[in-house]
């Protein structure tokens, strides 16, 4: 079968971020009925070249330094892609930083995407690798330049004139139509969103009418996730409700999934969007704190979490309400028969008995039957499973996480700075109230966590 105008693309650039990154070689094949045309350029950054993607690609700051700006190519660009399928080695690198360029240039740049990693995997299965060095090795492609733009523009119109060989045509075509079809969306949405959508961790927010928040969500892979919400075939009645009312989505990448964690239960306390499940601010957030009454008997005080000092110990819970935490402690109680009494949750005169003491179900500390440094034994194994973990550090302490660090003291999440940040710059951040939400996703992550000094 016959294909229509296609463009094989690949470029150089000056790291793996396209918004912060740029591109300094483009390399296109344009094919269609009139042939094949190669085209290429470099391409002045206006960011110096790192010595090792230097060492990598070839290219220098010597050699970009007489290179057009990208403005001053843009439009040639643009006129090589356009109407064109767009093909390309992890296509969503290059499509992003064109992406990305042709936006500062002013452009909007959209195309047709085919992904030659994905059709390999796809037409290929029983192979595990499916990068452009296993691909030349298992083809037996050409190389020319390699890690240079045109060159590997070359190995790859290479692979897809061998699978235009050896693929069935009907299985090829199928192929390619399922990868380049474009995903179903909401018709309110714009479909240029589409191509906005990172691939990697972070927090997604959906807005409807009047910017109206209505959901945040978090993913490792933001872009399959978005899309899932608009899958017809599988949405839930909530999705549907939801795809019908979103306008805009904004994305924001992470380092990885504890940031999307921290970052999505920061935005749903902060929007409070209408589809989520509502997280519960910190003011009613409370604890069960020993406080020894006398010698050898501890009493449960009820302590909010906006009242805790940072060195607070002895704490057991967090529960969302003052009433969840009370019933959580009869529960303990009549489970292991404690006196209502001295737990404060029954009011009698010093020396009578507590109502659970007549009952049978308290072994009588209340009248003396107990000692009370047993009670108190019995009460701290009861909390046991409650306690809140100590902190494991004399100061503050870190989570590496791609390119983000997270500043993290007393279970609470002080801020989230760029890993290669100079540790002696960073501001004293205030201690926050402890946050329940941050502590749990924080105590799954506790051995990741380092002491800040190491990092100075």
């Amino acid at each position: 079968m016959s294909f229509p105008a296609l463009a094989f693309v690949d470029l150089e650039t000056t790291g793996a971020t396209a918004t912060a990154d740029r591109i300094t070689e483009v390399g296109i094949i344009e094919v269609d009925e009139d042939g094949v045309r190669e085209w290429s350029t470099l391409v002045n950054p206006g960011t110096p070249i790192s010595p090792f993607i230097e060492s990598l690609t070839g290219i220098s700051n010597a050699m970009v330094a007489d290179a057009p700006p990208f403005e001053d190519v843009a439009a040639e660009v643009l006129e090589r892609l356009g109407g064109r399928i767009f093909i390309a080695h992890n296509a969503r690198f290059d499509f992003g930083f064109l992406k990305n360029e042709f936006k500062r240039a002013g452009h909007d740049f959209r195309a047709t995407v085919l992904c030659t990693v994905k059709l390999s995997r796809k037409l290929f299965p029983q192979h595990a690798r499916h990068n452009l060095d296993s691909l030349i090795a298992r083809h037996g492609l050409v190389v020319s330049e390699r890690h240079r733009a045109l060159g590997d523009a070359r190995l790859i119109h290479q692979f897809w004139q061998q699978l235009c060989a050896d693929v069935a045509p009907d299985l090829l075509a199928a192929t390619v139509t399922k990868l380049t079809a474009r995903p179903s969306l909401p018709a309110n949405l714009d479909a240029g969103v589409i191509d906005t959508l990172p691939d990697g961790p972070g927090v997604y927010l959906f807005y409807g009418e009047n910017d109206l928040p209505l959901y945040v969500g978090k993913s490792t892979g933001i872009r399959k996730r978005v899309l899932s919400h608009f899958a017809a075939d599988h949405a839930t009645a909530k999705e549907m409700t939801l795809a019908q009312q979103v306008r805009r989505i904004d994305c924001i990448a992470t380092g990885g999934e504890i940031g999307a964690l921290l970052k999505e239960a920061a935005l749903i306390k902060s929007l409070q969007p209408i589809h989520n499940r509502s997280l519960r601010r910190n003011d009613d957030v409370c604890f069960w704190q020993l406080v020894e009454a006398r010698q050898g008997e501890w009493r449960p005080q009820l302590m909010l979490a906006r009242d805790l000092v940072p060195h607070d110990e002895n704490l057991f819970g967090p529960f969302k309400t003052s009433r969840e935490a009370k019933r959580v402690l009869q529960e303990l109680a009549r489970n292991h028969r404690l006196c209502h009494a001295l737990l404060g949750l029954e009011k009698v005169k010093p020396g009578n008995p507590c109502f659970s003491h007549q009952v049978q179900q308290c072994k009588g500390a209340c009248v003396g039957k107990e000692p009370v440094s047993f009670h108190s034994a019995r009460l701290m194994a009861a909390l046991g499973k409650l306690r809140v973990e100590p902190w494991p550090f004399a100061g503050p302490a870190c989570i590496r996480e791609g390119d983000d660090l997270h500043l993290i003291d007393r279970w609470r999440h002080l801020g989230t700075v760029s890993a290669d940040a100079d540790m002696h710059d960073l501001p004293d951040a205030a201690l926050p109230v402890f946050d329940q939400d941050n502590y749990r996703i924080l105590l799954k992550a506790r051995e990741r966590l380092a002491p800040l000094a190491q990092n100075r």
